[in-house]
């Protein structure tokens, strides 16, 4: 069965007007249903990206002591050195995901 034939109830190969109308009902809730999961795909992605970025940020000193305590002064020094931009850029994904998340709500 075709997807004409699952619309054409009559089978008279032509749609009249209570057809055609749910034929597009039938297209308006597959667009509605693909655009909630749509959504719930987005939401479940932005949700991963800030447990990856809150897990790297807990993380994130202890790679500077692992570094310390192989004794790779340069990788200590770098690590150290990027601290304070990281922690700040960090910082201020997961606020801003927590405040548009909030917005959001309202």
């Amino acid at each position: 069965m075709t997807e004409f034939e699952k619309f054409d109830a009559d089978g008279n190969g032509v749609l009249d007007s209570a057809e055609y109308q749910k034929l597009e009902l039938e297209l308006n809730l597959e667009d509605h249903r693909m655009k909630i999961a749509d959504e719930n795909a987005k939401r479940d992605q932005q949700r991963s990206m800030i447990w990856f970025a809150l897990g790297g940020m807990l993380l994130y000193p202890f790679s500077i002591v692992a570094t310390a305590w192989a004794g790779i002064d340069q990788a200590t020094e770098s690590l150290e050195s990027i601290a304070g931009i990281y922690f700040v850029s960090v910082s201020a994904l997961v606020a801003s995901f927590f405040g548009f998340t909030n917005i959001g709500k309202k």
